[in-house]
C-alpha cells in the first residue's frame, strides 16, 4: 500500500507539474474551458447543491439572475482547478502579481509585533495566502483540514509551504500557538473561518445570506483567549487569477465582546463581499446541511 501511495502521490505532482510548465494563456483559456465544460457540462458537478444554495441565498433574483451566477461560478470553480495545478510551477515573482495585499505593513504596525488572525473564505482564490509571506515581517500560518487521501494531503501541503508558509492542521492549531505566540517572530494565522462545523461544534445560529448559519467558534475563541486582533481579508478580483486584498479590522484584542460578536462581525463582512461578487464563493459546498430543530432554543427567527 505504501509503494501505491507513493506513486499515486508521483503521479500527481509531476503530472501537475507538467501541465503547470504550460503556456499560461494555454492554462487559463483552453484547459480552463476544457474543465468548465467536463465539471459543470458533463458532470454536472453537484449541480443540484449549487442550485439550491443559490435560491436560497438570493430569493429576490430571477430565474435568468441566477442561471447566470450559476454559469459565472462553474467557470471560477474551473479557474481554481487550474490555480491550484499552477501552483505546483509558479514562481515567487508571478504569485506577488496574482495577489496583491495593499495594506499588510500598516496592519502589522497597527498590531505591535503581536500575533493576529486573518479571517478569510473560499471565496477568490484562497491558495493564493501564501502570498501573505512575501509582504510580511511576521510568519505566516495557514491553517487547513487534512485530506482523507494521504497523497492528495501530501501534494496540497507541499504546495502551500514552497514559499515559507507554515501549515498546520485545525486539530493541532491550539497546540501550535501555546508553543509558538512567545516567539520573538510574530504569527500572522490564516483561518478560512466559512466553512460547516460538527453538528456537536454548533454553539449559535447566524443571519446569513438569508439562512440559519452555523460558523466555527474557534476564530472567536483563539482571538480572545491570546487576545490576537482579527482582520477581515475583503478580496476583489481584478483579472483572471488576478487579485487584491484590503484588511480590515473587526477585534483589536483589546475590546471587550459578547460571546458571538466577532464572528458576527465576520459574517456580515463576508456576506456584503458575497453579494458584490457571488460566483467567487463557493457554493458546491454543502453549507446549510445542519438546521435548527424546531422548538429547539436555538430555533431563532431571521
Amino acid at each position: 500500500m505504501k509503494i501505491l501511495k507513493k506513486l499515486e502521490y508521483c503521479a500527481l505532482s509531476y503530472g501537475c507539474r507538467f501541465v503547470g510548465a504550460l503556456p499560461t494563456w494555454f492554462l487559463y483559456h483552453c484547459l480552463l474551458d476544457l474543465i468548465y465544460f467536463i465539471v459543470y457540462k458533463v458532470a454536472k458537478y453537484r449541480l443540484s447543491v449549487v442550485r439550491q444554495n443559490l435560491k436560497n441565498s438570493f430569493p429576490e433574483y430571477s430565474d435568468a439572475k441566477l442561471l447566470d451566477v450559476e454559469r459565472r461560478f462553474y467557470r471560477h470553480l474551473a479557474e481554481i482547478f487550474v490555480d491550484t495545478i499552477d501552483l505546483s510551477n509558479i514562481s515567487e515573482k508571478e504569485l506577488k502579481e496574482r495577489m496583491i495585499i495593499n495594506n499588510i505593513e500598516q496592519v502589522e504596525e497597527e498590531c505591535g509585533g503581536k500575533s493576529w488572525i486573518a479571517a478569510f473564505a473560499h471565496y477568490g482564490s484562497w491558495e493564493y495566502f501564501g502570498v501573505s509571506q512575501f509582504f510580511s515581517k511576521s510568519q505566516v500560518v495557514a491553517v487547513y483540514k487534512p485530506l482523507h487521501n494521504q497523497s492528495f494531503e501530501e501534494f496540497y501541503v507541499k504546495s502551500r509551504t514552497r514559499f515559507g508558509v507554515t501549515t498546520v492542521a485545525m486539530n493541532s492549531l491550539l497546540r501550535y500557538i501555546v508553543k509558538n505566540i512567545r516567539e520573538p517572530r510574530p504569527l500572522i494565522v490564516g483561518l478560512i473561518a466559512d466553512q460547516s462545523p460538527n453538528v456537536y461544534d454548533i454553539d449559535h445560529w447566524y443571519d446569513f445570506l438569508n439562512q440559519h448559519t452555523p460558523f466555527f467558534p474557534g476564530m472567536e475563541k483563539l482571538a480572545t483567549k491570546f487576545s490576537m486582533p482579527v482582520y477581515f481579508m475583503h478580496i476583489k478580483k481584478l483579472s483572471r487569477a488576478h487579485y487584491e486584498v484590503d484588511l480590515e479590522c473587526i477585534y483589536d484584542g483589546k475590546e471587550v465582546v459578547e460571546p458571538h460578536q466577532i464572528v458576527t462581525r465576520y459574517a456580515e463582512k463576508l456576506e456584503l463581499m458575497i453579494r458584490e461578487c457571488p460566483e467567487l464563493w463557493m457554493w458546491s459546498h454543502k453549507r446549510w446541511k445542519h438546521q435548527p430543530k424546531k422548538g429547539s432554543e436555538y430555533n431563532v427567527k431571521l
